[in-house]
């Protein structure tokens, strides 16, 4: 699993090491006369099997979560909808007490915040259709970096950009994938809040285009490492996140036919890549 170890002159990855899980069974080694001559130690490579398996618990998991979570925000959306309603129709009664005024714009601003959520949760459970078309990954990749460009300066982070050439174009929805790439530049931002580097990598080979990110923050601890796609998971302090990025990321990469792929070793910063089929693949 993971980026190809190829692809067009001058575009290949850099060679990392690759962690491997092995089975291993040992069994005696005995003659034909019943004596004891060695042991037989069989190696069986199950990483690949152990991340198909992964992706499908992960899979379900956002499924049975997703019917959960829309039937919870449309029942939420309507007692939402009223207390911002009279709170509104208060705060034009009492507009020249400033105690009250006050006291009415913070539960505006947390109703707004509560409706952010639950439109989130409607993201993360959508199942409309999606418009698909011919897309460049490299347009959307600066088109999202334009955006994000001024909150990197301010947060000190500096920006490696390598995108390959003659990138095949894929068979997306150029917004999602952007909403995608905002996740994970942000995050990238959030894990380097002293600054850092953010290196952005695109490359291909004949079957999928990869978009690697790379912060040079803490790195993900292993014993969390098997949680962050999982809705409402969230290490950022309360206020600052719904814990829903990563999820909605993660059902859009797989409205794609694609995945997110994450390594990362403590201290040593985190890289996400997303795969998406090509659309040379899908034609042949």
């Amino acid at each position: 699993m993971g980026p190809p170890r190829g692809s067009a002159a001058g575009n290949g990855p850099k060679e990392t090491p690759e962690e491997r899980m092995l089975n291993i069974a040992v069994t005696p080694l005995v003659s034909r006369e019943f004596e004891h001559i060695g042991r037989l130690i069989l190696f069986q490579d199950v990483t690949e099997r152990t991340e198909l398996e992964r992706r499908l618990v992960q899979t379900d998991k956002l499924t049975s979560i997703g019917v959960l979570a829309a039937g919870v925000a449309h029942e939420v959306n309507t007692p939402l909808a009223v207390i911002s309603s009279y709170s509104q129709m208060l705060a034009k009664q009492l507009a020249d007490d400033e105690k009250k005024a006050g006291m009415l714009d913070k539960i505006a601003k947390q109703t707004f915040r509560a409706s952010e959520i639950v439109n989130s949760l409607l993201s993360f459970s959508r199942t409309a259709t999606t418009s698909f078309q011919s897309t460049r990954m490299n347009a959307v990749v600066d088109e999202t970096l334009l955006l994000i460009g001024p909150q990197l300066q301010k947060a000190k982070v500096h920006l490696d950009k390598n995108l390959a050439d003659d990138l095949p174009t894929v068979r997306g929805n150029a917004g999602k994938l952007q909403q995608v790439l905002l996740n994970l530049f942000l995050n990238a931002r959030d894990a380097m809040p002293a600054g850092g580097t953010l290196n952005v990598e695109t490359t291909f080979d004949a079957n999928s285009v990869y978009v690697r990110i790379t912060d040079s923050g803490q790195g993900i601890p292993p014993e969390i490492a098997g949680r962050i796609f999982d809705p409402f998971y969230t290490t950022k302090v309360p206020g600052k996140g719904t814990g829903l990025g990563l999820s909605i990321s993660y059902g859009i990469m797989r409205e794609h036919g694609g995945i997110i792929e994450v390594s990362s070793r403590p201290g040593e910063g985190a890289t996400f890549t997303l795969v998406i089929p090509s659309e040379q693949r899908q034609t042949n």
